[in-house]
């Protein structure tokens, strides 16, 4: 069971973890950063208690650390408990969420883990939005995406955003990035995907005749918000689809549009 532990010194060494977060929430690829997986919030701090990332503590207040009593007797973490005021010193600004917990991050699965037994998968290239990434995750849980993978340009999906947005479902999706690009699509391929590019080109076929088609498993490309697909991947897939909109929209915001072809190809 955690073991609750009051805090009430700002400076105490055992809340490194969760300090100065507006500058040391980085991915560990900047200078600066740690790589912890940070959760906010009472939903998205008990999904990733009852993830496969190794927890490190939770910090809260007294009434959020309640809420999540019976999840905290699963775990074996220190859970501090303090004041508003203190955790905003802390962590450097004001949580109105009042929860918060930090883990490792566990291993990536392996390109063959994530794509084995799949039968839709999300392929993203350039989505460097940690808010549209976050969605996008969300999106996929709700919706029944088998995985995700991770082209060229991609933000982290764990990123403290990105966790925040997805409410916490980035923790149970799998994703992994892939080694090559674009040549992981031909990877996809030859283990029987479909391989469809979303793109608003007016030649491109509808999602809806696309499933028709009874492609067995297909994987969705889908590009950054603001320029799409590159040429590279518009090319080597094997169609290119679209969502049918009204005269004068040309496109959807990549997470809403994300969330059309879920719906779609899952349904």
């Amino acid at each position: 069971m955690a073991k609750l532990i009051e805090i009430d010194d700002a400076a105490d060494p055992r809340l490194d973890d969760f300090r100065d977060l507006t500058t040391a929430d980085r991915r560990p690829d900047r200078p600066g950063g740690r790589g912890l997986v940070i959760a906010e919030g009472v939903v998205v701090v008990r999904r990733l208690l009852h993830s496969a990332y190794p927890l490190r503590a939770v910090l809260g207040v007294p009434r959020r650390l309640d809420e999540l009593r019976d999840d905290l007797a699963d775990v074996d973490v220190p859970a501090y408990a303090t004041s508003a005021q203190t955790m905003s010193d802390v962590v450097g600004f004001h949580l109105n969420r009042g929860v918060l917990a930090v883990a490792d991050r566990a291993p990536a699965p392996s390109f063959t883990d994530v794509v084995d037994g799949a039968r839709v998968l999300a392929v993203l290239e350039g989505v460097n939005d940690h808010e549209n990434l976050g969605s996008m995750f969300r999106n996929a849980a709700a919706l029944g995406v088998d995985g995700v993978l991770l082209g060229a340009g991609c933000a982290d999906p764990l990123y403290r955003r990105s966790v925040r947005v997805s409410m916490g479902h980035v923790l149970r999706v799998p994703f992994t990035s892939v080694p090559e690009w674009p040549g992981a699509l031909d990877v996809l391929r030859r283990h029987g995907f479909h391989v469809a590019a979303l793109t608003p080109r007016s030649d491109a076929i509808t999602l809806r005749d696309m499933r028709k088609a009874g492609h067995e498993r297909v994987a969705l490309l889908l590009g950054s918000e603001g320029h799409g697909l590159s040429r590279a991947a518009l090319d080597a897939a094997d169609s290119a689809v679209r969502i049918p909109m009204e005269s004068g929209v040309d496109s959807l915001n990549v997470a809403t549009a994300a969330a059309v072809a879920f719906y779609e190809l899952t349904r």
